[in-house]
């Protein structure tokens, strides 16, 4: 009668176990699952905010060449009205 016993309160904690582990097990992936969605927007977020300041940064470098450009031209301009005055 003992022997039955003991097999059947083993088998019945054993069951308790896998059932309590099945449980934590759902509830970690659950928390990965999670994890990595709020990770992936993070990136997202991040990924777009870089393009943003990417964006800006080239339009900022856009500007400098024009005002280099302009600046290059006026240089032209007065070496010319140099080499002018110094023809005449």
């Amino acid at each position: 009668m003992k022997e039955p016993l003991t097999h059947a309160i083993k088998k019945v904690t054993l069951e308790l176990i896998y059932q309590v582990v099945d449980e934590r097990t759902s509830e970690i992936l659950e928390e990965i699952k999670s994890i990595k969605k709020r990770q992936e927007e993070d990136f997202r977020y991040l990924n777009d905010k870089i393009d943003t300041q990417i964006g800006q940064v080239r339009g900022e470098i856009g500007q400098v060449r024009n005002e280099i450009s302009q600046l290059n031209q006026r240089i032209d301009t007065v070496i010319q009205l140099l080499i002018n005055i110094k023809e005449k």
